[in-house]
């Protein structure tokens, strides 16, 4: 996506990223942080929503991030981790954490190493831009649901949940909300979803999610993430900030795709 969802060049990609964090400042989340919720369209649509998370790993010299996105364009049952090698972008190569990866498949066969999916998929690799920037020893673990269900939920986050405890690892749930309605229209239904999210309430957002108002284009990884933190010690969360597509320029009210950011915090503030 370089060139095309976001800038093509290394000094772009950072004058772009500065900028948004600039504005965004640094969000006051006291505790250790366990999950993101981040956002994944075009960076200058989401990239000032995201930035108010991404802002509270300024500091930190590394890192191991687990990015779970939804598969926008290949279909697939279970769940596909790409277990080796690399992520490049213009900022540089990502190595993926292969002995993570290798240790999550192991727990769940349905964990499976399907590199494909990853290939022109952008939920996971929109996050990169604030990640590459901000932390000089990153590696990552990248993981895309097939179907999203309620199964593949249960078995990503209880996989998440046996391998992950002991390792200095940041969980990234990649989703956009609402999807191209009206602005009055799209904050009403994501207020819904962002109130989930606030409670921490996981299994009411899966409900939500399956049966009433309200939509997460990356449902299955903001629910499968919040279950994981919660089992990781994540105690409570925190709305870091909403938007929409509509907030860039002069955009369009009437047809916005909803944004947010979150962060998933252990310990008492």
């Amino acid at each position: 996506m370089a060139g095309t969802w976001y800038p093509g060049s290394p000094r772009a990609i950072v004058a772009e990223v500065e900028e948004y964090l600039a504005a965004a400042g640094r969000p006051r989340v006291e505790g250790r942080l366990v999950g993101l919720i981040s956002p994944h369209a075009g960076l200058r649509y989401s990239g000032p929503v995201a930035a108010h998370g991404y802002a509270l790993l300024r500091g930190r010299p590394s890192l191991t991030a687990v990015l779970v996105g939804p598969s926008h364009r290949a279909a697939f049952p279970g769940l596909s981790i790409f277990a080796r090698g690399a992520f490049e972008t213009p900022l540089g190569r990502i190595p993926v954490a292969d002995d993570l990866a290798a240790a999550l498949q192991a727990a769940e066969p349905a964990i499976q190493d399907l590199p494909g999916p990853h290939t022109e998929e952008h939920s996971l690799e929109m996050q990169l831009p604030f990640l590459q920037h901000l932390v000089p020893a990153l590696r990552i673990v990248p993981i895309l649901m097939g179907s999203q269900s309620r199964a593949e939920v249960e078995v990503l986050w209880r996989a998440l949940a046996r391998v992950l405890p002991g390792r200095d690892v940041l969980l990234i749930a990649s989703t956009d909300l609402s999807h191209y309605q009206s602005a009055p229209v799209a904050h009403r239904l994501d207020a819904l979803v962002t109130g989930d999210v606030e409670r921490f309430d996981a299994d009411g957002l899966q409900e939500r999610l399956e049966y009433s108002p309200g939509h997460a284009c990356g449902g299955g990884p903001l629910v499968a993430v919040m279950k994981a933190a919660r089992a990781l010690g994540a105690d409570r969360s925190a709305i870091l900030r909403y938007g929409d597509s509509g907030d860039v320029g002069e955009g369009d009210k009437s047809r916005v795709v909803g944004y947010l950011s979150a962060a998933l915090v252990a310990g008492v503030a």
